[in-house]
């Protein structure tokens, strides 16, 4: 990994914080379905599942997607960035999911939209965002890796600020609605460290590939996010 400035570190904390106002705290990508199924009863089984999703799921498909979506930024490839923010849709395959990158789009190019973010260089990228706003939608790691471009941050440690607000947010959930006691979800956040740095390793193997190997191997995952559109008692949105 590059050197990281404190200028750039601070961005890129900007843009992990659990404060950014994108709603990612009100989904659970299916896991209140899993423990809804019993499946996640504990800190034990919470850690199975959130690792499980993060090696077959992240790691396989929206880290790379991510990497490829942050290059094409810096290249200024306009027809790349459609092309991947286009297949990150799709590849979510619940309505929910789909609902839930969306919005979270949505509401991160409304925000970057507010505040001088990257400087007045930054407005045509704005532009660029908002057309992908109306047609076919604008997928959250298509914004965030517009954001991490604007201040030129260094891809890994962009990707590796992406995952740990993913990886927080899962065990934020996991707290939640185990429930967990707070010492036991950093206990667990922490524990997950390590597969979080294996992760961007894999992505960026996976990104490098011609054509890129982008997959999933979650059909649990799936249904379960699926069977949350009709849960009847639920916290979460996903």
């Amino acid at each position: 990994m590059a050197d990281l400035s404190i200028q750039g570190l601070c961005a890129l904390l900007h843009l992990a914080s659990p404060q950014l106002p994108v709603g990612g705290f009100s989904y659970s990508q299916g896991l209140e379905a899993a423990i809804e199924h019993g499946l996640v009863t504990d800190a034990g089984t919470a850690r199975t599942w959130i690792a499980d999703a993060l090696v077959h799921g992240f790691a396989r498909c929206e880290a790379p997607l991510w990497l490829l979506l942050r290059r094409a930024w810096s290249a200024g490839d306009e027809g790349a960035v459609r092309e991947w923010n286009q297949w990150f849709i799709a590849s979510r395959d619940s309505r929910e999911a789909r609902a839930e990158t969306l919005q979270m789009g949505w509401s991160l190019h409304s925000l970057l939209r507010s505040v001088p973010w990257g400087g007045e260089a930054f407005a045509p990228r704005i532009a660029q965002l908002g057309a992908l706003v109306d047609t076919p939608g604008l997928a959250y790691p298509t914004a965030f890796a517009c954001a991490c471009a604007a201040v030129d941050a260094d891809e890994d440690h962009a990707l590796l600020a992406y995952g740990f607000a993913w990886l927080e947010n899962q065990v934020a959930a996991a707290i939640k609605a185990v429930p967990l006691g707070q010492v036991a979800g950093q206990s667990l956040l922490l524990a997950l460290h390590p597969l979080l740095e294996q992760a961007v390793g894999e992505a960026r193997r996976r990104a490098s590939e011609v054509p890129p190997r982008l997959d999933t191997m979650l059909p649990q995952w799936s249904v379960l996010q699926a069977r949350h559109e009709h849960q009847y008692s639920r916290l979460f949105r996903s």
